[in-house]
């Protein structure tokens, strides 16, 4: 889509990531879409390509395979380009590895933990996976029911259920949020590093979605799963700090993917309307159709700007959980607006599935739901608004 202002936020070497990005989609990404929809799952190659180009750990030191560039706007260009793919599930698989996973094993993560789960995450080698959600508590993550106790060994000895697990069936490594001390609260609250062989560890899936359907998304049963103390990621107890530290970049990589998808979807209506012709004349000739081409437009170019306000704000460690909301916010509602508006101007070609359009619809419901509802997004705006804006 055409930037009617430009967008300031990236230098040349953004640009000549953007182009591997860019090649990468059109290589790996498109010819495989329509089997990865069937099968309910990317390839493995997928990962490994990916990881060969060095799309993955981008932000992590060199010496665990990283790219050792601490710079946000790199994971949004690939987010971005990887919208140009028509195939959600994409986006969510490689988030999952690069703005969940990855943050947390690099800020907590002992160098012997990067060794064994950073360094293969970065080289494509392994796929990683984190398992918040429960299925009795959703979004409340102070809900949570899984326990770690420890055994007299002093290892932990996991029970409990997780569900909605992206990359959930294979993860060869999952981090698992944990209650490890039940008289704590929120303070005996820990994440666990565990492995897919773990006996005891049994996964379900890939679950059967509205959307994303090349999304491995599962639910996963631990029953006196053993899992070695040294798995602990971090200190033991912290864990629910350790989770607040990274739902900035998690919901800002959602806005990212979701404005970068409803400026694919404009495209691909624009499109439309220039080669499709009714009454002798292009739908864009139309003035009706037209103005919901423009009205489309204006909203995009204003939630891109506040988008790029906030990635700047992520590359300067200022991003702050309100704006992060916010972000979430305003760009997952609009995408599921956008493409609403698109599928429709698509008249009956937006409702057959070999229209990309139609994939986007599917898959766009669930961006207001996951990375937490957007309900949970207007609390966190409104109780800032309540303290009183400073």
């Amino acid at each position: 889509m055409k930037n009617f202002l430009p967008r300031t936020i990236f230098n040349e070497e953004h640009d000549m990531f953007r182009e591997t990005c860019r090649s990468f989609v059109e290589t790996e990404i498109r010819p495989n879409v329509d089997k990865w929809h069937e099968q309910g799952f990317c390839d493995r190659s997928m990962y490994q390509a990916a990881g060969e180009l060095g799309l993955f750990g981008i932000t992590s030191p060199e010496e665990f395979g990283g790219g050792g560039m601490p710079d946000y706007r790199f994971n949004a260009i690939l987010s971005e380009e990887l919208a140009e793919a028509d195939c959600g599930s994409v986006i969510v698989s490689i988030q999952v590895i690069n703005d969940l996973v990855i943050p947390y094993l690099e800020r907590f993560a002992t160098d012997e933990q990067k060794k064994k789960y950073l360094a293969p995450l970065c080289s494509g080698e392994k796929i990683g996976a984190i398992a918040m959600t429960e299925p009795g508590a959703g979004a409340d993550l102070a809900g949570i029911r899984t326990t770690a106790l420890k055994n007299d060994e002093g290892n932990f000895v996991l029970n409990g259920s997780k569900t909605f697990i992206s990359n959930g069936v294979q993860a060869d490594f999952t981090l698992v949020v944990a209650i490890t001390d039940p008289s704590q609260g929120r303070a005996g609250v820990s994440i666990l590093i565990v492995d897919a062989e773990t006996e005891g560890f049994t996964k379900t899936g890939p679950l059967k979605k509205v959307g994303l359907k090349a999304q491995d998304t599962a639910e996963l049963n631990f029953e006196n799963a053993v899992v070695p103390a040294e798995n602990v990621l971090g200190e033991e107890g912290a864990g629910f700090g350790y989770l607040r530290t990274n739902l900035a970049q998690e919901r800002v990589s959602i806005a990212v993917g979701s404005i970068a998808t409803s400026r694919r979807a404009f495209d691909l209506v624009y499109q439309h309307s220039q080669d499709r012709k009714t009454f002798g004349n292009r739908l864009v000739d139309h003035q009706a159709y037209r103005w919901e081409l423009a009205k489309m437009a204006t909203e995009i170019q204003s939630a891109q700007s506040f988008v790029d306000a906030a990635v700047e704000a992520k590359v300067k460690g200022e991003l702050d959980e309100v704006t992060a909301s916010m972000a979430k916010y305003l760009t997952t509602e609009l995408q599921i607006k956008v493409v609403n508006t698109a599928l429709q101007l698509h008249g009956g070609y937006g409702f057959m599935m070999e229209y990309p359009i139609a994939t986007h619809y599917l898959d766009s419901r669930v961006q207001p739901i996951y990375g937490g509802p957007n309900e949970i997004m207007l609390e966190i705006i409104s109780r800032r608004l309540a303290k009183g804006i400073k």
